[in-house]
């Protein structure tokens, strides 16, 4: 069987490939192409384009870059063509996916859609493409089945992929150390986790260094996003006294004692290692005003939208550096109010369910593709 996947950021990536791992258990003859990253073509598919090339948030920014898009688009549209999938597995990445959808299915290619864009959020009328064009619908939240059904879509849910990353992560933990950024110093460790795009880390990560003066008995330290280089970090951080470490970000949140983190995956996979956090997100002020009328959700983190309540604070575009400083020194200081958010964190992960998850679905896409 032949597969084409297409993820769009570095989440995407990583659960792409390992959804490509375990499909190879279920199709020891498969073979894999992608639009995607380093991570699927470590996992054995044949990389077609990064996504480092379509790395863009926010209405402006996108706007800005249509030609760019929609050159890409018809490039993946040919190189699909040309290699002749069985299926095509479309994982989140809305805006260049949905269409890719509707396109595979008119040349009678199966689709199949890995972790849902967040249509719940905002345009919904955008299902009635799912409905459609999409042979299964596999959600990675809890909620979203309920939100598929109301619009007549059984899609199915077998846990959160994030779980079988903290699960590896776990099982490694007697052959890991601390990343040496981390044991060279005394002082207990605070996280940044400013994003893996270039628009986030622009926005954000100025906004969290900025607490460090607040801080002096703690180490700040970033965790590097793949496709960031350290000198593009350390222009924003100049003298400070800041560490980065690449690939060892859940190292880095297992020896933090709290995390600032841009609103994301992240977000979770802080929770899910019992790290206090603050969340925040700043994106281009046109973009928000935007957005405003058309987003319908009380919360904007991941853990706050599956727990339905405010189990993190969650803070949004203006005065950032000083509503996180007050936040971080409840969580550093406030034992109770610590606790309470672990306690939350603690039945975040029992609602997710069980590890396990890229290994379920590819035996349920096995099943779809071969009835």
């Amino acid at each position: 069987m032949k597969y084409y996947l297409i993820a769009g950021e570095a989440s995407g990536d990583l659960h792409a490939s390992n959804l490509i791992k375990a499909l190879k258990k279920t199709d020891p003859d498969a073979s894999f192409r992608c639009f995607g990253g380093d991570l699927m073509k470590e996992a054995g598919a044949s990389l077609y384009l990064h996504y480092r090339e379509m790395a863009l948030m926010g209405l402006v920014e996108v706007i800005t870059k249509l030609a760019t898009i929609r050159r890409h688009k018809q490039a993946c549209r040919k190189d699909i063509l040309e290699w002749k999938p069985d299926v095509l597995i479309l994982v989140d990445y809305s805006g260049f996916n949905l269409p890719m959808a509707r396109f595979a299915h008119k040349n009678n290619i199966r689709v199949i859609y890995y972790i849902s864009p967040k249509l719940w959020a905002w345009a919904q009328w955008r299902v009635k493409t799912i409905r459609r064009y999409v042979q299964k619908m596999f959600v990675i939240l809890p909620f979203e089945v309920d939100f598929y059904r109301k619009h007549h879509v059984e899609a199915e849910y077998y846990g959160n992929p994030v779980l079988d990353c903290i699960s590896e992560f776990e099982s490694q933990l007697d052959s890991q150390g601390h990343p040496e950024e981390i044991n060279a110093r005394d002082k207990p460790v605070i996280a940044l986790l400013a994003g893996s795009r270039r628009q986030e880390i622009d926005a954000l990560l100025p906004e969290m260094l900025e607490v460090i003066p607040h801080f002096t008995d703690y180490r700040f330290v970033i965790a590097g996003a793949p496709s960031i280089t350290p000198e593009y970090y350390r222009s924003f951080i100049k003298e400070k006294e800041v560490g980065i470490v690449y690939n060892q970000t859940y190292s880095l949140l297992r020896s933090a004692t709290a995390a600032i983190v841009t609103s994301g995956t992240a977000t979770l996979e802080t929770a899910l290692l019992r790290i206090p956090e603050v969340v925040i997100y700043k994106t281009n002020p046109v973009t928000l005003f935007i957005g405003r009328f058309f987003v319908n959700v009380k919360f904007f983190s991941l853990v706050n939208l599956i727990l339905d309540k405010e189990a993190v604070k969650e803070l949004l575009q203006e005065n950032l550096a000083r509503d996180i400083t007050t936040e971080l020194e409840r969580i550093l200081n406030d034992t109770g109010y610590r606790n309470q958010m672990l306690s939350n964190f603690d039945r975040l992960r029992n609602l997710l369910g069980n590890p396990g998850v890229a290994d379920r679905v590819a035996g349920r896409i096995s099943r779809i593709l071969n009835p």
